[in-house]
């Protein structure tokens, strides 16, 4: 297991992804405490669950519907409050 400091990962990163492509497991350390652990093995990780589509739910919510700066500014107002 190799050994790097938080330095080393600010200013000397390529060795350090060297090391993990190398499939080499790294501990961080900072004034001389270990702090992290770094892992190359990626293979059990979970991949990230897809963004919901956006576009579809705000048509589902509001349609083909293009709001005037004057709507905008009267919802404003409601949700906040204002007079």
């Amino acid at each position: 297991m190799k050994t790097a400091t938080v330095r080393d990962l600010r200013y000397d990163f390529p060795k350090i992804e060297a090391w993990l492509a190398g499939g080499e497991d790294i501990v961080i350390t900072k004034h001389a405490k270990p702090i992290a652990r770094l892992s190359a093995d990626v293979s059990g990780s979970k991949p990230m669950p897809p963004h919901p589509d956006y576009a579809e739910r705000r048509k589902k919510t509001w349609g083909d519907r293009i709001f005037t700066q004057e709507e905008v500014e009267e919802m404003r107002a409601f949700e906040t409050g204002e007079p």
